[in-house]
């Protein structure tokens, strides 16, 4: 009896999305098939599967232990987030190479079924780093008598949603920094920046709209400048490795003494990247937005402002909030544009509220009086009684003033 031979072993995951990609996040259930293919009958023991998921970091540091001696130190830690093993075809005794219990597969070609279920707890994003990687992977094991196994290891990626539509992304981040250039005993003025996003979170592919004024009282010609890095943190018994990478930047106008410049929404496109990685206790990846004045001969003046790259894009509400914001931003009393010297009045209790529609909202007999004797209680009559009446009188004299601000200090004449 000639027996065949094993022509391919191949792993497909059944996709969830339109781009033919295998990517789940957790509590997903992942499926697909082991695709084997021969020539001729074989016979089998067992075909296995092992899906395993797991974050890894490693590195090494030169240790000198005296004049003439030196020695490696190795930093590794590993976090397991699922482990599973399920047989397609055979039983667990690969080890046995007794004639019975072997099964016979034909020629041709020849589909498993596979399926399991992510752990509804967090899962690190995949990602690969150079002290550390997050990695997810299906790998089938084909086993036969008297010869060694077959082996496929197949990556799918795994992405821990994160959602910028939350509060605390939504919120704008600033800051405000001053540097004043010293040569021995001769002082020159100050260099000021202010800057200002109009929130903290973003996916990859967005812009972001930089808001900032940088004023130059000193004796030097210097460059504003932006730029977004990535940060990634590994952490191994006690000890943590850093990395820190350009992701994007851009270049404003030289400005010489005296002068000032403002950013009016100035974008910074966000290229792709990997999603921010803050739940894994062995590696996090973080990303800020510095705004910077590069200063020749000193060190620069720069603010950082946090980021978060998150997987799930702002939705249609908090872009027009974002636009608001942002419009609110180029009114701001830092970017030296001022508010109206008068507020506009608000129109009169009667223009919005007529005397009829009041009785009629007051009287009882109205659609809702079911409703409204199901909520009987002192909260609504409160409401009832009050949503009503007019607002307090308005003023245009305000008659507690605020003391008048210092106006702004020019540069320094020279």
């Amino acid at each position: 009896m000639v027996l065949g031979k094993v022509k391919s072993l191949t792993i497909s995951f059944d996709c969830l999305n339109d781009s033919n990609v295998p990517v789940y996040s957790s509590g997903d259930t992942v499926s697909g098939r082991v695709n084997l293919e021969v020539t001729g009958e074989i016979r089998v023991k067992s075909l296995k599967i092992h899906a395993r998921g797991h974050a890894k970091v490693r590195w090494t540091e030169s240790r000198n232990a005296g004049s003439n001696t030196a020695y490696t130190q190795n930093y590794t830690e590993e976090v397991e987030y699922f482990n599973h093993k399920d047989i397609l075809i055979g039983h667990e005794r690969d080890d046995d190479n007794s004639e019975e219990g072997f099964n016979t597969v034909h020629s041709g070609r020849h589909e498993y079924a596979f399926s399991f279920e992510l752990p509804q707890t967090p899962l690190a994003t995949s990602f690969e780093g150079r002290h550390g990687s997050v990695r997810y992977w299906v790998k089938a094991e084909l086993h036969r008598p008297w010869l060694l196994p077959v082996k496929l290891k197949k990556e799918f990626t795994v992405f821990e949603h994160i959602d910028i539509n939350t509060p605390s992304l939504l919120s704008p981040q600033a800051g405000t920094k001053e540097k004043t250039l010293c040569c021995w005993f001769c002082t020159s003025g100050p260099i000021s920046l202010s800057a200002k996003i109009e929130r903290k979170g973003y996916t990859p592919g967005e812009s972001i709209q930089i808001f900032a004024e940088i004023e130059n009282c000193s004796s030097r010609m210097v460059v504003p400048k932006a730029a977004i890095y990535q940060t990634q943190a590994f952490y191994a018994k006690g000890k943590m490795k850093e990395v820190k990478q350009l992701v994007a930047n851009l270049r404003g106008e030289s400005l010489s003494s005296g002068k000032t410049e403002t950013w009016n929404g100035k974008l910074l496109k966000i290229p792709p990247v990997s999603p921010s990685i803050l739940d894994c206790s062995i590696i996090r990846v973080e990303y800020s937005l510095m705004v910077y004045v590069d200063i020749p001969g000193a060190m620069d003046l720069f603010l950082n402002l946090p980021l978060v790259i998150g997987t799930i894009p702002l939705h249609p509400f908090g872009s027009r909030t974002s636009s608001v914001s942002s419009q609110c931003s180029m009114n701001m009393n830092w970017l030296g544009l001022s508010l109206p010297e008068r507020p506009e009045a608000p129109p009169s209790y009667a223009e919005v509220v007529t005397e009829e529609q009041r009785r009629n909202n007051l009287a009882p007999g109205s659609a809702c009086d079911d409703f409204e004797r199901a909520l009987q209680g002192p909260l609504f009559a409160y409401i009832q009684e009050f949503r009503f009446l007019p607002p307090p009188l308005y003023s245009e004299v305000d008659p507690n003033p605020d003391q008048p601000a210092d106006d702004r200090p020019s540069c320094p004449s020279r």
